[in-house]
């Protein structure tokens, strides 16, 4: 036999032995135990948010819309200001995915909802329920939100009246403490265009400042973004809107700008092949919905209007399952806007700044 042929085949057998033994070793019931142990560890010591630097961090828990997408979940963000942990919008999968990356939802102060789409409140329950006995809280989770936000918090409350009850039993008063459970309805009014509503401000030192104002998304008639101030750091979260004058004036000089984006080129691909396939219901959808929300280069001509350093796409819609559909996206996004862009997917985390740093 040739003698190179042997070695190559010598070196087969052993590489085939190695997986083999690789192979048993996986599947075996020790090796998954370690794996458990280690995995459990690791996963519940981290704080992938309160562990950074001293500054305004944002984790993308949704980076999508209502449609399916393996990527991107219903709308979500977690934002890390100082010590504090807020969640502004709460959909599908999205308090899942603050644990998934290594956020900790017990630490959550408290909630802030954009509007009342169905998307973006889907995963307030579980949100509340995650926060409650993951840190023991005594009082409930404060949502706050435009006036609508008094029926949406009082439905979640009710719809989990008898687990926030079983779980309490269960568990007892030290790990799910009765006067914990539930959403705080935390309304605020409606503000007009121009004006700017305080949602909330800490005592710290430099302090936390929320703040709310109206944003364009008709028929949806109580639709408002939230601002980030933090030292001399800000972050500015669009919510769904249409291209808005008002978001402009309040984003400007942000550091951050988390603004959703729908791409009609390929809405209006997508509803034209809907109806191809008979589905009419699907299809009116498809064209309904640009006229409601901002495009990409919209979105990209609003953060070079306002003067923002980094622009990150969320609440994407369609959903992109390739590479290409993403150029598809961002067609023109670079020459409106010169800043730093990026098209977030679950667990994209971006910083607008480290403290000491903007100081």
């Amino acid at each position: 036999m040739n003698p190179s042929l042997l070695k190559w085949l010598m070196r087969l057998g052993i590489a085939v032995i190695v997986v083999l033994v690789v192979l048993s070793i996986t599947r075996s019931k020790p090796f998954a135990l370690m794996m458990l142990d280690r995995t459990v560890t690791s996963r519940f010591a981290q704080d992938v948010l309160g562990d950074r630097p001293d500054g305004l961090h944002v984790l993308v828990c949704g980076a999508g819309g209502p449609l399916v997408d393996t990527n991107r979940s219903g709308p979500c963000l977690a934002v890390q200001a100082g010590k504090r942990l807020f969640v502004v919008d709460a959909g599908t999968n999205g308090v899942r995915n603050m644990m998934r990356f290594g956020a900790v939802p017990g630490r959550i102060e408290a909630a802030m909802l954009t509007h009342a789409h169905s998307d973006h409140i889907d995963g307030l329950g579980e949100l509340g329920i995650q926060r409650w006995v993951g840190g023991n809280h005594t009082t409930p989770l404060p949502v706050y939100g435009p006036p609508v936000i008094s029926d949406i918090v009082a439905g979640f409350n009710l719809a989990y009246a008898a687990d926030f009850g079983y779980r309490t039993a269960h568990h007892g008063e030290r790990v799910a403490p009765s006067a914990g459970s539930g959403l705080l309805a935390m309304p605020f009014e409606l503000p007009e265009d121009g004006e700017t509503w305080l949602v909330l401000e800490t005592d710290d030192q430099p302090p936390v400042k929320i703040t709310a104002f109206k944003v364009s998304h008709d028929p949806v008639d109580q639709s408002v973004g939230y601002r980030f101030d933090y030292g001399a750091l800000s972050l500015v979260v669009s919510g769904d809107t249409s291209k808005s004058d008002n978001l402009i004036a309040h984003a400007k000089g942000a550091d951050l700008l988390v603004h959703e984006a729908l791409s009609s080129d390929l809405t209006a691909r997508t509803g034209a092949a809907l109806k191809a396939a008979g589905n009419d219901s699907a299809a009116k959808i498809m064209a309904d919905v640009p006229s409601y929300h901002a495009t990409p280069l919209e979105a990209a001509e609003s953060a070079a209007e306002a003067g923002v350093k980094h622009l990150v796409y969320y609440h994407i819609v369609p959903p992109l399952p390739f590479k290409a559909f993403e150029n598809i996206f961002l067609d023109g996004v670079h020459e409106a806007f010169d800043g730093e862009v990026t098209l977030s997917v679950d667990g994209t985390i971006v910083s607008a700044g480290v403290l000491q740093e903007a100081l």
